[in-house]
């Protein structure tokens, strides 16, 4: 038990420049574009495959740059990779837009579908956070495992980790000081989970303006999916 609490120390990926995988990221971003494809037509704002076809060219690069793990890093991946998430969750918060106004005025015939889609835009909405979360802080993924501590950006985010160094020894051993830990896609999924159902931060705080900015816009639509999927679940509104 002792060693496994040593080996915390060193088993990061930090330690060896390996950079975070991947295939994690590649994932979230085809299901945010399988989510946007299953949408009913009225809630797209151009045909069904053109944004979709729009995310996937910039993916491809970005893949090609850091086929296996990210450890490269230049301002044109930077550019692309922060175009991805801004394209995603631009068409995932117009869709929401149209969806409130189909629930609220327009003369709904397949209320069902529209209920299925609301689930779906408030899935996107988690996985769109999530990767925003991801790329923004400390400089995003890259930056977080091959640069040195000392010279990571500010961070967006204070983790528990973050905090752990003077708790009992179990925890200490895994805490952001003690391991070099960092967080990784899994931590902001996690983040975004939690601000889409709580509405609000949990273990995880915001330190920035831009963070704080992000997680308001996601609790608010949140927020506003769940009332009105709520109200046309018990025929409120008509």
């Amino acid at each position: 038990m002792a060693q496994s609490r040593a080996d915390a120390r060193t088993r990061h990926p930090r330690h060896e420049r390996r950079g975070e995988a991947r295939l994690p990221g590649v994932l979230a971003t085809l299901a945010a574009i399988s989510l946007y494809l299953a949408l009913p037509q009225q809630l797209l704002i151009a045909p069904r495959y053109v944004l979709p076809a729009l995310e996937v060219l910039l993916l491809i690069p970005l893949i090609a740059i850091n086929p296996r793990r990210l450890t490269r890093q230049t301002r044109m991946f930077r550019i692309l990779s922060l175009t991805l998430v801004a394209v995603i969750a631009a068409s995932n918060l117009v869709a929401l837009a149209i969806l409130v106004d189909e629930l609220v005025h327009a003369g709904v015939k397949d209320g069902r579908a529209l209920l299925v889609a609301a689930l779906q835009v408030w899935l996107t909405n988690i996985i769109v956070f999530g990767l925003a979360f991801w790329e923004l802080d400390r400089g995003g993924p890259v930056s977080r495992t091959q640069a040195p501590r000392a010279e990571l950006p500010l961070t967006d985010f204070r983790f528990s980790q973050d905090e752990n160094d003077d708790a009992v020894e179990e925890v200490a051993d895994g805490a952001s000081g003690s391991s070099d830990w960092v967080p990784t896609l899994v931590d902001y999924l996690y983040v975004s989970v939690t601000n889409s159902t709580a509405f609000s931060p949990t273990d995880t705080m915001p330190l920035t303006t831009r963070a704080k900015l992000m997680m308001s816009v996601e609790s608010v639509s949140a927020l506003i999916t769940s009332i009105l999927v709520i109200a046309r679940a018990v025929s409120i509104l008509h």
